[in-house]
């Protein structure tokens, strides 16, 4: 029987802008596109030998140990020529299946993945936590990339990464930049960042922020003059707090909530929306900056509910944003359309009082961002060609 041409469903995947590609027995190659999943046309259904002599092909001896004793295993796969995938191989109902996430070769500006300006002012921060948040698929690691390519660009710092596995490749400009693999270059999470420590870092950033010890580790480093970028599976800034401390044993969330108010300096949180034309997305962003108000929320238990409106409130100062802020200005600029924005919209019933002009009692931050919208001309550059590979 014949093997799977693994190179050739890779380069239709990326020719076709998708996301990610499944390989799964008994139906053909299925790619997401624009957050769609549709088949490639005319391909055979895949068997389950194909996949698992396909499985077997990409891994090397270690991670072939580690899928056959643990039935899964996390793994980067490059195509010269082509590019980079983040790959899971798993095996379900005791046959292999495979994911592969399409990593984009070019690390895209800011201004190219249509995010706030005031991600500039964030990426510029010299010590502290940086999180950037949202569910699985919502651009994640491409925003944390494009922060850490600015920094690359604009300052000579030496930056060291601890990433499971590896995706975006980073090229020495300015920075001297070491990325360490998880399971190749050092066990987990927690070990690498109590290494990097030691390895005399400006800036350290950690795929994602899994356990308590690598949550305190990431602490400590931003407590002592580091610069920590790290991503999270949370949907707003405020599940985002609630998730660090509530890790904590009860007896000391009181302290952590006055040591994480010290040390954080932004929350980026994201979705993806798809355009009006059904041929990308966008993201709608929320971001949360640090101030005496925000970190007055943080400390106190009782307050913390009220971090959106203190977001609100500091759109016009601070460049903070809602979540429906953000999906009314790609509203405004055409970029999508009403019905997705009521769809996505935190407090929908708001939403659409606040589209027909109908302003409530504590608006401030909304009017500002509002004129603001105005003032710009209400026109943005259109979403770039393959944003929707987050």
């Amino acid at each position: 029987m014949a093997d799977i041409d693994l190179s050739s469903i890779l380069n239709i995947a990326v020719k076709s802008k998708a996301s990610d590609v499944h390989l799964k027995a008994g139906v053909p190659p299925i790619l997401r596109v624009h957050g769609q999943l549709v088949p490639i046309k005319n391909h055979e259904r895949l068997a389950p030998d194909e996949i698992s002599r396909a499985a077997m092909r990409v891994m090397n001896e270690v991670q072939k140990e580690h899928f056959r004793q643990h039935h899964q295993v996390d793994m980067a796969y490059s195509v010269p020529g082509l590019g980079r995938f983040r790959v899971n191989i798993f095996q379900q109902r005791g046959a292999v299946g495979i994911v592969l996430r399409v990593i984009p070769i070019k690390i895209q500006t800011f201004e190219e993945l249509n995010l706030p300006k005031v991600l500039e002012t964030i990426a510029n921060e010299t010590r502290g936590l940086v999180l950037v948040t949202g569910v699985t698929g919502s651009g994640k690691s491409t925003t944390l990339a494009s922060v850490l390519d600015h920094i690359n660009n604009h300052k000579s710092l030496h930056v060291i990464t601890a990433e499971d596995p590896i995706e975006f490749l980073h090229r020495d400009k300015r920075c001297i930049i070491n990325q360490r693999e998880i399971g190749v270059d050092a066990q987990n999470f927690s070990d690498a960042l109590r290494g990097a420590l030691r390895q005399d870092p400006d800036v350290i950033m950690v795929g994602e922020m899994r356990d308590l010890e690598t949550i305190e580790i990431a602490l400590t480093a931003a407590e002592t003059g580091h610069l920590v970028l790290s991503t999270l599976h949370t949907i707003d800034a405020l599940e985002t707090i609630n998730r660090i401390v509530s890790v904590f044993p009860p007896y000391q969330q009181k302290q952590i909530r006055i040591q994480l108010a010290g040390v954080i300096k932004a929350v980026i949180s994201q979705r993806l929306m798809p355009t009006k034309d059904g041929k990308a997305r966008v993201p709608a962003i929320e971001v949360m900056v640090t101030t005496a108000r925000i970190r007055e929320c943080i400390e106190d238990k009782e307050k913390t509910k009220e971090i959106a409106d203190a977001i609100v409130k500091g759109h016009t100062t601070y460049g903070m944003q809602t979540f429906d802020q953000s999906i009314m200005s790609l509203l405004h600029k055409g970029l999508i359309t009403y019905d997705e924005a009521m769809r996505q919209a935190s407090n929908a019933a708001d939403f659409s009082l606040k589209f027909k002009g109908v302003s409530g009692t504590s608006e401030m931050g909304w009017k500002d961002f509002e004129k603001e919208e105005k003032d710009s001309g209400g026109a943005a550059p259109a979403p770039a060609g393959d944003i929707e590979r987050f």
